[in-house]
């Protein structure tokens, strides 16, 4: 299984910060989009169109599980949950 740094910088995956708008302008992972959690469902059809992988994270983890596994049912096969936004940076490094 490839890192999550491997996916961004060898795969051009997507990453979508799934907090809320204020979270993500208070410091976000760079590169990342914000779709917060809410807004995911209506986002699907945009999301399908973005390049895969997908990986989707929040602050703890948890939003980005729910948004993995929403993504996942609505049929994106490629999706990773990168955790929290420190775990992402971590990751990046």
């Amino acid at each position: 299984m490839s890192t999550i740094k491997e996916l961004v910088a060898v795969e051009g995956a997507t990453v979508i910060d799934v907090r809320g708008s204020w979270e993500f302008e208070s410091g976000h992972v760079s590169g990342a989009i914000n779709i917060p959690l809410d807004e995911i469902p209506m986002a699907l059809d945009e999301i399908k169109d973005m390049k895969q992988p997908i990986i989707v994270y929040c602050r703890s983890g948890n939003r980005s599980a729910m948004a993995q596994q929403f993504l996942m049912q609505g049929g994106i096969a490629r999706v990773v949950n990168g955790g929290g936004l420190g775990d992402m940076q971590i990751a990046l490094m």
